[in-house]
């Protein structure tokens, strides 16, 4: 397996993003939409946390939601913010972070996606799922 490459050669570079002034409907909307589970949240060009689908689902039923329905109770999400949600203490990677030290990072923390960001700015976002593709393609 190569030693030190950089987690900027697999990370997503193009990523979803959410900006705090959003809702929660959005947020689901683009978790279902897009097929993923990690949302970052900025505030202009500032990340400020990071919106995991398993966060919406704490407080909704949005999982019991046939994902083919468009009319969905959005109740729950109108009690809450984006900011009140989100996860706020963030640990992020630079682009030159190697993948095995990003990999290590995950391996010992409760969560499965890290920003990569160059000082506050978001410039990426690597998931375990990276991760895992990665890893398969060195067999």
């Amino acid at each position: 397996m190569k030693q030190n490459v950089p987690v900027s050669t697999i990370m997503t570079k193009n990523v979803i993003k959410l900006n705090s002034t959003d809702d929660l409907t959005k947020a689901e909307k683009l978790f279902k939409s897009n097929n993923i589970r990690h949302i970052p949240v900025v505030k202009g060009n500032k990340i400020i946390g990071m919106l995991s689908y398993t966060d919406l689902l704490r407080i909704s039923f949005a999982d019991a939601i046939d994902d083919e329905e468009e009319i969905v109770d959005v109740t729950v999400y109108n009690m809450f913010t984006i900011e009140q949600v989100m996860a706020k203490k963030l640990v992020s990677v630079s682009p030159e972070t190697t993948i095995k030290a990003a990999a290590e990072i995950l391996a010992t923390k409760e969560f499965h996606a890290l920003p990569v960001t160059e000082g506050d700015l978001l410039v990426g976002i690597l998931t375990t799922t990276d991760l895992i593709r990665y890893l398969i393609d060195q067999y």
